[in-house]
């Protein structure tokens, strides 16, 4: 007999078909986001799920008694709580990979709108305040030549590396948990302490994966490091950065201004002084969306539920359940 699975958003019809031919499954098809009321009602005979980052804790699991599989369509799984998931014989699994270059152009295009203040001067036109021919306020930082910060150089960061380096003639530094040797002899990238790299840097990108070691890693004290022409971007995860040290770091001319796909609590409240500041671009958390990609997620979510359930080990089973 087939499995039961949930999955809590649309998928692409290719996925849909591969899902079928292994699993009974039910999509959410509403007009909004499934709310968490409405999915513990949904959870009390499925087997496995395909969602996008839903906390899975103990009122989750205390609902789906049944459940052997947890498929995020998404890289992180900072919203497992991996302990507990072990301790109820539950896999779980993620998306890496497919969604490394899509990122990486994502990033790239954050530095250069931040920098060439493209996002401002895009609304300083349409709003019919284009009278003269140049403005000082028109005037950006370049990028070609400049020095580019990464905290956090993993699959993501070697390929903005590349980017930044072959396309712009960056210098980069970057600082890691460890040494990688291969950005350095491949792109002369140069490994450093946090310290120096926020001191020295035109512009920091942060690219850390979310945990305990991690919430909050940029703080007050980070930014009185950062140069006052400096710009800041974060494409990981909104809990990584202290967000009323960056709004304060912005309003006091602290640094220049910054980039940001991602934010503590998302999605941003239309309160936030982030969103009346000009030096300061606001993308609603979509690194990874392209069509393509996130096909590509949709697939490999799906392929590793299905594994999961046929008793396989999912080629991206979570590396603490292995």
């Amino acid at each position: 007999m087939k499995p039961n699975i949930f999955i809590t958003k649309k998928i692409p019809k290719e996925v849909e078909e591969y899902i079928a031919e292994h699993c009974n499954y039910e999509i959410w098809d509403g007009k909004y986001p499934i709310n968490r009321e409405e999915l513990l009602g949904k959870l009390g005979s499925i087997d496995g799920i395909m969602t996008t980052k839903e906390s899975i804790d103990e009122e989750f699991l205390s609902y789906a008694k049944n459940i052997k599989v947890i498929s995020n369509i998404a890289v992180g799984y900072d919203n497992f709580d991996i302990e507990l998931m072990k301790n109820n014989n539950v896999k779980g699994t993620h998306t890496p990979h497919v969604l490394d270059e899509t990122v990486a152009d994502t990033a790239l295009g954050l530095l250069i709108m931040t920098s060439r203040k493209l996002s401002y001067l895009d609304h300083y036109v349409k709003k019919g305040k284009w009278k003269e021919k140049e403005h000082e306020s028109f005037l950006g930082k370049d990028i070609h030549h400049a020095t580019l910060g990464i905290i956090g150089s993993g699959r993501i960061g070697e390929k903005i590396i590349r980017r930044a380096t072959l396309g712009f003639n960056m210098k980069v530094l970057y600082h890691n948990r460890s040494r990688n040797k291969e950005i350095e002899d491949k792109y002369k990238a140069q490994y450093t302490t946090k310290e120096k790299l926020l001191k020295e840097a035109d512009f920091i990108m942060i690219l850390l994966p979310l945990n305990n070691q991690t919430t909050h890693y940029i703080s007050h004290e980070e930014f009185e490091l950062m140069k006052k022409d400096a710009f800041f971007i974060n494409v990981s995860r909104g809990k990584v950065i202290n967000e009323i040290a960056l709004i304060d770091a912005l309003k006091n001319n602290k640094i220049a201004g910054a980039g940001l796909d991602v934010y503590e609590t998302e999605p941003l409240s239309m309160d936030s002084p982030l969103l009346n500041m000009d030096n300061v671009v606001t993308l609603p958390h979509v690194g990874s969306a392209s069509k393509k990609t996130r096909n590509g997620m949709a697939m490999r979510a799906a392929q590793n539920l299905v594994a999961g359930l046929y008793d396989e080990e999912p080629v991206y089973l979570i590396k603490e359940m292995k």
